[in-house]
């Protein structure tokens, strides 16, 4: 009698971690196939925009596409809509990012910038995710530090932009590379956890991080490179 209800605690066990491991193995899948895709079309979209010389659209267009586009995404999330709100929002983001990459490739030395930190943002990611994924360890405890570092980071940059301030850029940028690399480990962990099932937005966070990653990379290699 003790056999047989052991048998069945140890059958009822497995059968609810069973579910929950192939729900977060669905959602890891689907976060990195639609963050390949993503990462394509907002590419084609900048590349299109050096191509073409679009002008930037400025920082106050910028960011209410920004937050507007993430406010629908996070609505719209639950429904196919989302997707179309997804590509929306990264190819905004592309196209924001053409003029700067084109900046940066007409200057000296240029092309080689870009390529290193187009590199560099994607050994840091692989290279970050592989761990988080494979060592499966609990990052939850960065979110307060993350969150709070991310507003500090963001307001200083707005100041560094505002009073024409070179040398906080350079320190915001580099405070960024940080935060970001310590964001995608936050958001892979938590897919692993299952803190996060929506692969929508778990797609929009890491797409965010690789952006402000690749950004910030360019700045910091621009000025080592005296661009």
């Amino acid at each position: 009698m003790n056999q047989r209800s052991d048998l069945h605690v140890l059958s009822g066990r497995h059968a609810g971690t069973a579910p929950s491991l192939l729900s977060t193995h669905k959602v890891l899948r689907n976060t990195y196939l639609l963050l390949a895709m993503t990462l394509l079309f907002s590419g084609a979209v900048a590349g299109a925009a050096v191509a073409l010389r679009l002008p930037h659209p400025g920082l106050i267009v910028t960011l209410l596409g920004y937050f507007g586009l993430l406010f629908l995404t996070g609505k719209m999330r639950d429904s196919s809509w989302g997707l179309v709100s997804v590509f929306a929002l990264t190819g905004f983001m592309g196209y924001t990012l053409g003029p700067i990459v084109g900046h940066y490739l007409s200057l000296p030395n240029g092309s080689q910038t870009v390529m290193l930190a187009m590199g560099g943002t994607g050994a840091v990611f692989l290279g970050l995710s592989a761990y988080a994924v494979i060592s499966r360890r609990d990052f939850g405890f960065m979110g307060g530090f993350l969150a709070v570092g991310v507003l500090v980071a963001f307001l200083a940059s707005l100041a560094a932009i505002f009073f024409q301030i070179p040398a906080l850029s350079l320190t915001v940028s580099a405070a960024f590379v940080l935060l970001m690399s310590g964001l995608i480990l936050f958001e892979t962990s938590r897919i692993i956890n299952g803190g996060e099932t929506n692969y929508i937005m778990a797609t929009v966070s890491l797409f965010v991080s690789i952006y402000n990653l690749f950004l910030s990379l360019l700045q910091l290699l621009g000025f080592a490179n005296g661009d």
